[in-house]
């Protein structure tokens, strides 16, 4: 093998930079319990204190001043703060919005993310357009953020298609089912831009029951090997459907990342100025050769799991109703309250707008249909194999059988295409857009 070609195995275990460092704790964020029998099997020992928390706003919108992070926000003015203001309050109505039209039938699944508009909105806004995300199921807000229409952000749970839209076009990948699997996507992409010159980021988004996977692991084993430009951004929501974070932990899931040699951070999930901030400074070391970043953001999922689940069950209701006390888009009303912009003009501009993209949203998951049959072939290979045509041929003939005999039934030679983003309803509803 070529020795150019291979990565530089020295295990990087520099000392924390100053950027590294949280110097200001956040407020004492209450632990879910999981209601029925205690899991514990033995003597619980102390973990020792939890590393400290960044945070530059408090719940009653007061700002925190904090000498490592302020710089990083200081272009943050009032307006791209009522910016992310509003994109909170929109990604929330959609979510919303979304939900109800599960109920209605409309949607075979949603996961909500009730609860996480900060930490998503505030890591999503950080990105530039050349950056690349890897997420799961939940980033709605994320996808929201990179510009995915309102009608793509429902088409996978509608059934009418494999994927939501086009990755090329918003620097995002489709969302991955499989637990964990994007950090490893993440990781081979940052790889890529490293071999190939370029500065962008990849962005990996999962959440703390991701992080007992093995594939999360591996991609951070391979990440601080090559030194990667990628961002493991974990949204720590306390709960892995009804499991709760303390079953999957005795320590913060910041602390794994040191062990691996990635410098972490750990960041109140409900902060919007915080998770900018700490993410700004993660892909300024990725972009600038320093390598991988973990970030725990420590939210919490206020809904279910997805729309199939009961939190109910499991939830403790004291710890539920203490977390509502601090919702993120309140403690951002709190503060532009203060500084004297949270006006009844603005929100109801905000409102409005919001309810403009959930009538969107709903208008475009009406108007999706089924793809042609013959789509299911379009997209398995980049240049299609001779076996493949034959098979299309086959289906195709099979398909007309229906026509002939009857003058109905499934119909379509696939040109139209289907489920891609970018087609007929793809183009419909409001995109958040890249400020």
């Amino acid at each position: 093998m070529r020795s150019d070609l291979r990565p530089d195995l020295t295990p990087h275990t520099d000392p924390p930079t100053a950027e590294q460092a949280t110097t200001t704790p956040g407020d004492v964020l209450p632990r879910p319990t999981a209601a029925g029998p205690d899991h514990e099997t033995g003597p619980r020992p102390d973990p020792g204190p939890a590393p400290a928390m960044v945070q530059l706003l408090a719940q009653d919108g007061t700002r925190r001043p904090d000498p490592e992070h302020d710089p990083w926000v200081a272009d943050l003015d009032d307006e791209r703060l009522v910016a992310l203001y509003e994109d909170m309050v929109v990604v929330r109505r959609l979510d919303i919005e979304a939900t109800a039209l599960q109920r209605q039938g409309q949607l075979g699944l949603w996961p909500p993310l009730l609860g996480q508009e900060a930490a998503q909105v505030g890591s999503a806004r950080a990105l530039r357009p050349d950056d690349f995300v890897f997420s799961s199921y939940r980033e709605n807000a994320v996808a929201w953020c990179r510009g995915v229409s309102t009608t793509d952000l429902v088409r996978v749970w509608k059934g009418t298609a494999a994927t939501g839209w086009d990755p090329r076009a918003v620097g995002m990948a489709t969302p991955t089912i499989i637990i964990g699997a994007q950090t490893l996507h993440a990781t081979g992409y940052a790889i890529g831009c490293a071999k190939d010159g370029v500065d962008s980021v990849a962005v990996a988004y999962f959440g703390d029951g991701a992080t007992s996977e093995g594939d999360v692991h591996e991609a951070m084993v391979f990440a601080a090997s090559y030194r990667a430009p990628v961002v493991f951004f974990c949204q720590n929501n306390q709960w892995a459907i009804s499991e709760p974070v303390g079953l999957q932990s005795r320590r913060p899931l910041a602390d794994r990342a040191p062990g691996y040699g990635i410098p972490s951070v750990r960041v109140d999930g409900n902060d919007v100025l915080a998770v900018t901030a700490v993410t700004r400074v993660a892909l300024d070391r990725a972009r600038t050769g320093g390598g991988p970043t973990f970030v725990e953001a420590v939210t919490y999922r206020r809904g279910p799991h997805t729309t199939s689940d009961d939190p109910t069950r499991y939830v403790d209701p004291a710890v539920h109703e203490r977390w509502v006390a601090l919702d993120p888009i309140a403690r951002v009303e709190r503060y532009l309250e203060r500084r004297g912009r949270l006006t009844d003009e603005l929100t109801g501009t905000v409102t409005a707008r919001a309810d403009t993209a959930a009538a969107e949203m709903r208008a475009g998951c009406h108007g999706l249909e089924p793809p042609p049959p013959l789509s299911v072939f379009d997209h398995v290979y980049t240049t299609p194999t001779s076996w493949l045509e034959r098979q299309r041929s086959q289906y195709a003939a099979y398909l007309a059988m229906f026509d002939e005999r009857t003058g109905d039934g499934p119909a379509g030679d696939g040109s139209e295409g289907g489920g891609t983003a970018g087609d007929d309803a793809a183009d419909e509803g409001t995109a958040g857009g890249t400020r």
